[in-house]
């Protein structure tokens, strides 16, 4: 610990201020101002050494959250990336997209505000390539084992770069066009600019491995030919089978689940011609009645876009009451805390509304046109409905954010003959392997629905996995076992 009075003297946690609202919304750029450096460091000196770093605790990927802390603040840039690509192998995702359990998990949070580790983290990296200090790194020699990952998301991302760097030649398999996953379709412009995923992905190709997008594996090529090819297979699919409100009027036009919704948007920004002549994509809030149902990130990301769009109104839903303002008695520390977060599109306008229900939806023309909605109250962990609180709120597009409930099983899944756990995830052992001599798997297509920090740890256990499986031992770093409880 460079300042062992850091945290005494500076009391305050600073962050980056976001963008004036009228201004950001004029543009998909990032919301935040750049941050000095010399307030970073500052920041950085708050970290404690506390001798036990809880914040360990809260980081799935065992990130070496004081040394970098210490680095930072004594100006060692470079030393500090080394550091942090130790344990992470795309800190400009997770800097940027995590919620950063690591800060609910921090000592100096118990009494204070803790330490900007996620702002650190983030400034690190960004710093490194800005230097030029983020090269490939490719093996110094090949095993001849091939190796194939179907999902090109965080946890597929990596489990290929550290397969690649082992010496296994490596090709990673993308239904869509362009490779990233979530990363690249499911997070909007404003929250991760798209440049992060090209540049990162540049330094994978130089280190050797392949990326085929376009390709549905299990239907444009059969599991049996994906078997025969490649020596060992990671399934990194994601939990892409979207959680639905089955109620009246379901079927209506105008009701979309949010991956429906958002991929337009960044295919806008990316330069794609999928606009009409009004220069629209397929599915805008443009000038539209808005309602939102689902009250978290992925709810947020729709707000966001649709603030960008024009809306002309826009209610959130959430079925939950609304949590209170610091840290419930329920989430005490070092867990992850249930308070109200206000994120950046939250700032931006739109009502939210909590411990409400959908009970149906109301066309005209085959048409939403309107929600008859009443209020719940949570007894005996259960949803009540609130006697005498029915209201209608009219509506012409309506984004369905509840999450998600599983991998999608046809086609692959069911090919390979995986097992399934109760809750239809994929089955898998300490190593990561399935129930499939050979085939591994990663992220939430095996954990569920789950944050980016554990897909990218996820993504590196199972590479230690396949390595070992190949090659009878390995090197790599295994932070976790898929049994690891999750933070949230």
């Amino acid at each position: 610990m460079g300042d062992p009075s850091g945290f005494l003297k500076h009391t305050h946690r600073e962050t980056p201020a976001r963008r004036p609202v009228p201004l950001r919304l004029r543009d998909w750029k990032e919301v935040y101002e750049d941050f000095d450096h010399d307030v970073l460091q500052v920041q950085a000196s708050r970290c404690m050494d506390c001798g036990i770093p809880f914040c360990h605790n809260g980081c799935p990927l065992g990130n070496l959250i004081p040394e970098w802390n210490d680095l930072v603040f004594k100006g060692r840039w470079r030393d500090s990336i080394e550091r942090l690509h130790a344990t992470n192998n795309f800190p400009e995702f997770t800097g940027r997209l995590c919620p950063a359990p690591c800060e609910a998990s921090c000592v100096l949070g118990i009494n204070q505000d803790p330490v900007t580790i996620k702002q650190v983290e983030v400034e690190i990296i960004d710093n490194a390539f800005a230097e030029g200090w983020v090269k490939p790194l490719p093996p110094d020699e090949l095993t001849g084992m091939k190796v194939a990952v179907v999902g090109s998301g965080p946890a597929g991302l990596a489990a290929a770069q550290q397969l690649t760097r082992a010496g296994h030649t490596v090709t990673v398999f993308e239904r869509a066009d362009r490779i990233g996953g979530l990363l690249r379709y499911g997070i909007p412009e404003f929250k991760m600019e798209k440049r992060h995923i090209d540049r990162r992905l540049e330094q994978m190709e130089a280190e050797g491995t392949r990326f085929r997008t376009g390709v549905n594996v299990g239907v444009d090529i059969t599991a049996e030919q994906l078997q025969d090819e490649f020596d060992a297979i990671v399934l990194s699919g994601g939990a892409t089978a979207a959680r639905d409100l089955p109620v009246p009027g379901r079927e209506l036009d105008g009701i979309h689940q949010a991956m429906e919704y958002l991929p337009w948007a960044n295919r806008v920004q990316n330069g794609d011609p999928v606009v009409d002549e009004d220069g629209e994509p397929p599915i805008t809030a443009k000038g539209k009645k808005v309602v939102i149902i689902g009250g978290g990130d992925t709810g947020a990301d729709c707000l966001g876009t649709a603030h960008r769009q024009g809306a002309a109104s826009i209610h959130q839903f959430e079925i939950m009451p609304r949590p209170p303002e610091s840290r419930a008695d329920s989430t005490p520390w070092p867990t992850y805390p249930l308070m109200f977060r206000v994120a950046s599109a939250h700032e931006e306008g739109g009502e939210r509304v909590f411990s409400v229900n959908t009970e149906e939806f109301v066309g005209a023309d085959g048409r939403v046109a309107e929600l008859k909605v009443h209020e719940v109250e949570m007894k005996a962990g259960k949803f009540e409905r609130v006697e005498g609180s029915d209201f209608q709120l009219e509506a012409d597009l309506v984004l369905l954010a509840m999450g998600f409930v599983g991998p999608e099983r046809a086609g692959l899944l069911t090919d390979l003959g995986v097992e399934l756990t109760d809750r239809g995830n994929v089955a898998r052992g300490d190593d990561f392997q399935t129930s499939v001599p050979g085939v591994f798997v990663a992220g939430d297509m095996g954990r569920g629905q789950s944050l980016i920090v554990w897909a990218i740890a996820e993504g590196r256990a199972a590479a230690a996995g396949v390595d070992r499986f190949l090659m009878g031992e390995t090197a790599l770093p295994a932070p976790i076992k898929p049994t690891a409880a999750p933070q949230r």
